[in-house]
């Protein structure tokens, strides 16, 4: 099994790095690649060496689209070429499960790989899918939510939800439990609030309604 993420100036880093570590854990490959090769900065200023660049790509089992910075969202938005976007719909073609973390679902709503599905997404980022009228965002912020092979996670670190989800999806319960026991995934934060509502989308140039 090969577990494909596309990376881009100003990606999210748990976004990449947080699956990432489960899926080692489960024995599943992984491929970082970006549009071209290089070094690609996330948002919070951490550098991610790629080695590979999209026409370099693999084939994939599972696509896994991040999110990232409201600007980073906007960049691969406004890309007249719609080189990220493109490459998000042709590998989601052959692939067994279609997946995004956090933010990553603006990304592969405007690349159209959930028309007429249901999504998860970060619940401030709600009222960015207006333009698009074919995903329905599910109420209620779920960590994540699987409709057919359509797997979405909500914000940030949901993605280690739903990182489990799938390899519980590929390769049963029992490898999730032991990518679970391994990494001591077993959240009790020493604080506890609620999600406020969400405001008008954050990123650039994308309005709630179109």
């Amino acid at each position: 099994m090969l577990i494909g993420i596309p990376v881009y100036q100003g990606v999210n880093l748990l976004d990449v790095a947080g699956p990432m570590e489960m899926f080692h854990w489960a024995q599943l490959d992984v491929e970082l690649i970006a549009a071209t090769p290089g070094v690609v900065t996330t948002m919070n200023g951490v550098q991610l060496k790629i080695d590979k660049g999209f026409c370099e790509a693999s084939a994939w089992d599972v696509l896994w689209t991040p999110g990232g910075a409201p600007d980073a969202l906007a960049a691969q938005l406004d890309d007249p070429e719609r080189t990220y976007l493109n490459f998000l719909a042709e590998k989601s073609v052959d692939a067994k499960y279609v997946c995004s973390v956090c933010e990553g679902a603006v990304l592969g709503a405007a690349a159209g790989i959930f028309d007429g599905y249901e999504i998860t997404t970060h619940w401030a980022f709600v009222n960015c899918f207006g333009k698009y009228h074919g995903v329905t965002v599910v109420p209620g912020a779920p960590r994540f939510h699987l409709d057919r092979n359509r797997l979405t996670g909500g914000g940030i670190s949901s993605g280690l939800d739903e990182s489990l989800k799938l390899i519980e999806l590929l390769l049963g319960t029992a490898a999730a439990q032991s990518a679970q026991q391994t990494t001591q995934y077993y959240p009790d934060p020493p604080v506890t609030s609620t999600l406020p509502p969400a405001g008008t989308c954050p990123v650039p140039g994308l309005g709630a309604a179109a």
